[in-house]
């Protein structure tokens, strides 16, 4: 068996023997355990608070309460923030003063999927030694349990919510008066949150994805398929659309033409943006290797670095915290604000974004469009065994194929999906013909080699 945490917590299918209520419960109990002895950032010896939140999947009420019941059962109290976004939990964590947050969600996961991921008390995600720390502990019998008045308390704290849209809110650095936007919360947990957040900066609001029902989150709808929100925009005469993912993590773009911003041309904005404010630190964004040489070379003739990182929004993080960059994401949009935030924060993100290009007075598409975007080609390949595939000489020889037929004009990028049963490969060069050719080859020898 492979680790239990991937790149963003655990995740499968709720339910399943993957991820069953059994392991929320001993997940629960573990994390409570940790957080007593000051393992997650709090103080040693007292009873740890733990809040919880949670997106909108049918499965989401029997993972959070069987997480809450081992929590309780190790001794500790429950916070119940119910339907909330991924940020809020890390927010609010840190400004309630728990000892650990959880989020139940697979962020932009189908609806069968979800997921556990744990807050420090600080508001970051866990490094890797405490989640395997966590794993070990949930797989050991849990030994004498409290009863009585030791056994943990739990409390409704769905309010708090209001807490959270207030500080995203108090981001905001220019009046979003007058600005007509659509926002797609994917039936997701933004889906009362966000439209909150930019109604009360003043914009004219139009809601996709707003009617939950535990099953349509990220169908056909949020950033991952932002083609309803594009449709909308036009529809609407509007200046600008956002849409999020599940979990709220994510912000995707969409201009007053109807084309999508991604990650990268919301890193740029928002970066040149900082940078002519004089609050871009060290002058550096941070982004992963799947970021666009576009993002690259704009930002290189503005004076401003990039630097890359493995691919998950924690090792942007990791990277952004080590030498002290405000800035980092993703092109899927996961966006870090560093002097803002602990995490990606999708609302926070479409608030600064907006902010941008009210200050500058320019349409979003002129701004997006700076970024002179090479092809990608990206590729899921759906495997038996995500790892390994280095040690395969077919697929090897494939990679190395495809690099030298591009000739130093471009990039290869194979890599094991962290959440899913995926390689994704991506080609990046100036010939879309060419990558087409090459990601066809590539698909055809990882599905013959791993399918």
């Amino acid at each position: 068996m492979g680790r239990l945490f991937g790149t963003d917590g655990v995740r499968g299918v709720a339910n399943s023997p993957e991820l069953p209520p059994e392991l929320a419960f001993a997940l629960g109990h573990a994390a409570a355990r940790l957080a007593a002895q000051g393992r997650l950032g709090g103080q040693a010896g007292r009873r740890p608070v733990a809040l919880i939140g949670r997106d909108t999947r049918r499965s989401g009420p029997m993972l959070a309460h069987a997480l809450a019941a081992g929590v309780q059962s190790a001794g500790g109290d429950v916070l119940d923030l119910g339907v909330v976004t991924t940020p809020a939990v890390a927010y609010l964590t840190r400004a309630l003063g728990a000892d650990f947050g959880v989020v139940i969600s697979a962020s932009h996961n189908p609806a069968e999927y979800n997921g556990i991921k744990f807050f420090s008390r600080d508001g970051y995600k866990l490094p890797d030694a405490i989640e395997d720390e966590l794993e070990r502990l949930a797989g050991e019998p849990a030994g004498l349990r409290p009863t009585g008045a030791g056994v943990g308390e739990a409390r409704d704290a769905h309010g708090e919510a209001d807490r959270y849209v207030e500080y995203v809110a108090g981001t905001a650095t220019a009046d979003l008066s007058g600005l007509r936007i659509v926002v797609d919360c994917g039936h997701g947990a933004a889906y009362r949150l966000s439209p909150a957040v930019f109604r009360r900066l003043g914009a004219e609001v139009h809601v996709l994805g707003d009617a939950p029902d535990g099953l349509n989150i990220n169908d056909r709808c949020g950033s991952t398929h932002p083609e309803a929100l594009q449709e909308a925009v036009l529809r609407l005469g509007a200046h600008a659309g956002i849409a999020h993912d599940g979990d709220a993590d994510r912000c995707i773009a969409v201009d007053e033409r109807g084309q999508v911003v991604d990650g990268d041309q919301i890193m740029a904005i928002c970066g040149l943006d900082l940078k002519a404010r004089g609050l871009l630190a060290g002058d550096t964004v941070v982004a992963t290797v799947m970021s666009n040489l576009g993002l690259e070379l704009l930002l290189k003739r503005h004076g401003i670095r990039l630097e890359r990182t493995r691919v998950g929004d924690r090792y942007v993080l990791e990277r952004m915290l080590e030498i002290g960059a405000v800035l980092g994401g993703e092109q899927s949009g996961h966006v870090i604000f560093g002097h803002l935030g602990t995490t990606g924060d999708g609302i926070l993100t479409g608030v600064q974004l907006l902010s941008a290009m009210v200050r500058a007075g320019r349409p979003l598409s002129e701004m997006a469009g700076q970024v002179e975007r090479f092809p990608q080609i990206l590729e899921n390949v759906r495997v038996r065994e995500r790892d390994g595939w280095q040690d395969r000489p077919r697929i090897v020889e494939a990679v190395q194929e495809a690099e030298a037929r591009l000739k130093g004009r471009g990039r290869v990028l194979v890599r094991p999906s962290g959440t899913e049963p995926l390689i994704r490969v991506m080609l990046e060069g100036p010939d879309p013909v060419l990558l087409e050719e090459l990601a066809a080859r590539l698909r055809e020898v990882i599905a013959a080699e791993l399918g």
